[in-house]
């Protein structure tokens, strides 16, 4: 049996029933390749009171945790809600097609907490994901503005999650000189630190404010707003 759990945003954000679960299970094993955690996995052990095998990502597309899951209860963590990161449905196909029973069990993912910003959710378009540039290589994606661009077509907000190496001041000049090549101004954007942790941070600033600005931490994320209600721009200006 393989359970896919969702630990939420926090250290203590699994469910109740997902901790029931982790613990009779014989294998537990931490998706570790989507996210920077805003914790250690030491304080996850102890709170989950079991030994935790972190998978990168070649591990977990390697799919051999599947084949355990055969033979005894396996528990395969994610963080936030399992899938936010697109590839999890992957693991659930598979187990499909090898007749493996699955269980999966949700919880409060980046998606439900940028509502704190008090942009109204329904308004949000398609999300776009940033990668992390590789200059000597010359790999410098661009085309998550395009995404952003599609949005602002129709007047949709837009998130963008960050690559796991990029720290702010890098991800801050990507999409700079993105927005530059796809010719779209950006005025002011929203930076979201830590959602639902301690360390939580929300920013509603201009660019070059924030080009200065050096105290974001990882995990964060971006919204680039587009139009706003009157009740999104009061609650935006509430933040400052």
């Amino acid at each position: 049996m393989l359970y896919l759990i969702g630990l939420g945003l926090n250290l203590d954000g699994i469910s109740k029933y997902g901790l029931e679960v982790v613990k009779r299970c014989k294998k537990v094993y931490l998706e570790n390749y989507t996210i920077h955690f805003p914790y250690s996995i030491e304080s996850l052990s102890e709170v989950l009171e079991k030994k935790i095998v972190q998978l990168d990502r070649e591990q977990v597309e390697g799919l051999e945790f599947l084949d355990e899951a055969k033979k005894m209860e396996v528990a395969l963590l994610v963080y936030g809600s399992p899938f936010t990161a697109t590839t999890h449905i992957s693991i659930i196909d598979e187990a499909k097609k090898s007749d493996i029973k699955y269980k999966i069990i949700y919880n409060a993912s980046v998606i439900d907490a940028i509502g704190e910003t008090g942009l109204q959710l329904y308004k949000f378009g398609k999300i776009a994901s940033m990668p992390q540039w590789d200059i000597e290589k010359h790999f410098t994606p661009d085309s998550f503005m395009e995404v952003v661009k599609d949005n602002q077509k129709i007047d949709a907000h837009s998130l963008i999650l960050i690559d796991i190496g990029l720290n702010f001041k890098d991800a801050l000049r990507e999409l700079k000189e993105s927005a530059k090549i796809h010719k779209i101004s950006l005025d002011k954007l929203i930076i979201c630190q830590a959602l639902g942790t301690p360390h939580a941070k929300i920013l509603y600033r201009d660019l070059e404010e924030l080009e200065g600005f050096s105290g974001v931490k990882k995990p964060f994320c971006m919204i680039l707003p587009s139009k706003l209600h009157f009740v999104e721009k009061e609650s935006l200006e509430g933040l400052n």
